[in-house]
């Protein structure tokens, strides 16, 4: 099989490392891709944003499946587009889509589907925020209703940085605020039935601690040894067939990977929000610990999973979330390839090749990856990779799942 991967970020390198690893895939392409992903797809020029150069470049390449991985193509409509001339895509229509597009077409999705969700208001003036504001009190979840690459919510128990946020947005969901730990949940699905993969747990904030402002993960592990046993199964009765079951019959199937974002409150698992894509840096750590082979997940349930556990941990140039500096070189990365693989790898996230050197290209620059038997070793590995890399004003979280290794 020939396959083609869209987007340039540690998600996609991580598809690619899984997909390069798979002996059904015979040709791997990537588009536009960046420094890391260079080792193992070919790559190619495209506007990611564009469906018709991208089905033109699929039809070109002979592609035989096309795997949209980052958000924005696919509430674009790039699915479609690459459907409409006859390749299979894995990834959901525009319409589909719109689950992570609309955070209110989301919730309206999840009345219809009688999925557990917080209580939320749907805001367009400043009257509307000001009276949801007052109803669920501090502290404040405001959500813009579009795609914000993973930094459009804003949890704050400052009323005037809650209502600043939501007048900068042209609609917003404001929403109560749910207790307990957040788990993340991957399904496949081809529109009507749904393969749930393992949980992970992200690190939204920037600073240890859960500190600073929110970004779009700074790290992930997986498995949560502090989760029901049974929770997968919950979420998949209670959240993920019945999500897909209503997209179903309202006449748009949502097919690809859907990605259940959870609260585990003490009055059960409520939906904080969906995406119609991998998570970044999730996808990191939950494919370290598939075996099942990447291409034909879908027929080949049940899937097999290592019982290693996996960290993963983002480096992330100067002055992210804000402005972040770019062109910074990247060092250390043959050291780790040399020292620490097979058990730990660096992805790259934003990262591109200048006079044949690798520098940094972005806020998240890389993802440096670990597997162990347990996620005490799993993080000490991850860790020690970290070490070796040298980024001038680089910044990453020092405590990516040191809670649950030490529970």
């Amino acid at each position: 099989m020939k396959v083609l991967v869209i987007g340039g970020g540690a998600r996609e390198h991580a598809l690619c490392r899984s997909l390069s690893l798979d002996p059904d895939v015979t040709a791997l392409h990537c588009a536009p891709g960046n420094a890391g992903i260079a080792e193992v797809a070919e790559l190619h020029p495209v506007d990611q944003l564009d469906g018709d150069a991208v089905a033109r470049l699929a039809t070109e390449l002979g592609a035989e499946l096309v795997v949209v991985g980052p958000e924005a193509p696919l509430v674009a409509g790039v699915a479609d587009a690459v459907r409409a001339v006859g390749i299979p895509v894995f990834g959901p229509s525009r319409e589909a889509a719109l689950l992570e597009g609309s955070k209110a077409f989301a919730k309206d999705v999840m009345a219809g589907a009688g999925v557990p969700t917080a209580r939320s208001y749907v805001c367009t003036t400043p009257e509307e925020i000001d009276e949801a504001l007052d109803a669920f009190g501090a502290p404040y979840v405001v959500k813009d209703d579009g795609l914000a690459a993973g930094k459009g919510v804003v949890v704050t128990g400052d009323v005037e940085q809650a209502r600043a946020h939501a007048l900068a947005c042209d609609r917003v969901v404001i929403e109560e605020y749910l207790d307990g730990p957040e788990v993340s949940l991957f399904a496949i699905t081809d529109g009507t039935t749904v393969l749930p993969l393992q949980p992970a747990q992200d690190f939204k904030r920037a600073l240890d601690g859960d500190e600073g402002p929110n970004t779009g993960g700074m790290g992930a592990y997986s498995p949560l040894p502090w989760a029901d046993p049974k929770l997968v199964e919950e979420v998949l009765e209670t959240v993920l067939q019945p999500t897909v079951d209503e997209l179903r019959r309202r006449g748009t199937p949502f097919s690809g990977l859907l990605y259940a974002g959870l609260a585990i409150t003490g009055r059960g698992v409520r939906v904080i929000e969906f995406n119609a894509r991998f998570g970044d840096p999730e996808t990191q750590v939950v494919l370290a610990r598939l075996k099942t082979p990447l291409a034909g997940v879908l027929d080949q349930a049940p899937l097999n999973w290592s019982d290693d556990a996996a960290v993963t941990v983002v480096v992330a140039s100067h002055n992210y979330p804000d402005t972040p500096r770019t062109g910074d070189p990247i060092e250390g990365l043959d050291e780790v390839a040399a020292q620490d693989a097979p058990h730990a790898y660096v992805l790259h996230a934003g990262t591109k090749l200048d006079d044949g050197k690798v520098v940094s290209a972005g806020g998240r620059v890389l993802s440096v990856t670990a597997t162990g038997t347990d996620l005490a070793q799993a993080r000490e590995r991850a860790y020690a990779a970290v070490g070796r890399i040298r980024l001038d004003g680089s910044q990453h979280r020092t405590d990516i799942a040191r809670k649950a290794a030490e529970a």
